[in-house]
């Protein structure tokens, strides 16, 4: 394939997934009733408030994509040195390919393609050590807040409760001891004939020592705070008769389900809108602003995002290095 060739074939992807990323955004927002319920909510609100408040919630999605880019620069270190803006612009560019495609595969490609061809396939396994450890983390708080929701919402026998919260522990020391040793995950697939012979793209998690998974799972651990304290204060703003630690409580329950179920990006809202407004019904009748928040928060982590990174797209070179700009 000649250079010039490749050059086509690579702006005509690139306007393909931009194009597609776009469609499947306008298409979506077009239909979606809960943001026009989320306006209807805000129609008694001084402007300056509603300035506020959201002008704060979108900061904090712009801290929550910045604290991911600085953990995939992090967690790429064992494969390729590379800038936080770098880092910053995979990040984004990743969350358009995201959108469109099943349980977020896309965003492994979007970021991939930003580091030297033959280490993409590691950065693969770079990324999903990190999605592991955010993956750790909204298990052991869903975990924890379902216990507390069943105690306090659903008539159970005390002996099947403490058989639960047992349960809990179990499942929460499951995901502890594997994360901090996710080096052992090298050694079973050494130990299978098949995966043996792609070694050299799962060796990287040998790499990954104690200290450094420590520092990865603070990443995500911040990132966790970021984006329950986005949902924190548009419940506790358009809902103040809710309490707040039972604000806490169903966010991490709304976390722990959407990370159980598959879904696309784009088509999540439904999932996200359905989850909360059962778990919310037990605190509040107020089921349209549930909704209504929820889908909001959709709107401003996941597609505003999406269309941030499409300018990124353009610098990709699929068959060689990033083009500059």
């Amino acid at each position: 394939m000649t250079s010039s060739y490749k050059k086509i074939v690579s702006y005509i992807l690139k306007t393909a997934i931009v194009l597609f990323a776009f469609w499947f955004v306008y298409h979506k927002l077009t239909a979606n009733e809960n943001l026009k319920d989320f306006r209807n909510l805000l129609r008694g609100i001084s402007r300056s408030e509603i300035t506020l408040v959201l002008g704060v919630v979108c900061s904090l999605m712009l801290v929550n994509w910045g604290l991911e880019a600085l953990k995939w620069k992090r967690l790429v270190e064992q494969v390729e040195k590379i800038s936080v803006w770098k880092a910053i612009e995979s990040v984004f560019c990743g969350l358009t390919w995201a959108v469109f495609t099943p349980n977020r595969i896309g965003e492994y490609g979007g970021r991939v393609f930003f580091l030297s061809p033959k280490r993409r396939i590691i950065g693969v396994v770079a990324m999903a050590v990190g999605n592991i450890g955010q993956m750790v983390l909204t298990n052991i708080f869903g975990a924890i807040a379902i216990c507390v929701f069943i105690y306090r919402f659903v008539s159970l026998d005390y002996i099947l409760f403490y058989a639960l919260v047992f349960l809990a522990l179990v499942f929460c020391a499951f995901f502890i001891v594997f994360y901090f040793n996710i080096r052992w995950l090298n050694g079973i697939l050494l130990s299978i004939r098949f995966t043996r012979k792609y070694k050299k793209f799962y060796a990287i998690l040998a790499r990954y020592h104690k200290r450094e998974l420590l520092n990865i799972l603070l990443f995500c651990l911040a990132r966790y705070v970021v984006f329950s304290t986005q949902y924190f204060i548009l419940f506790y703003w358009l809902i103040p008769d809710i309490h707040y630690l039972d604000i806490l409580m169903m966010v991490s329950i709304l976390f722990f389900v959407q990370s159980t179920l598959p879904s696309l990006d784009l088509f999540d809202v439904g999932v996200r809108s359905l989850t909360a407004s059962y778990f919310f019904s037990f605190v509040t009748r107020q089921d349209v602003a549930v909704i209504a928040c929820t889908a909001s928060i959709w709107l401003i982590n996941i597609i505003i995002p999406a269309i941030l990174g499409s300018y990124f797209v353009f610098k990709l070179n699929f068959f060689g290095s990033i083009q500059r700009s």
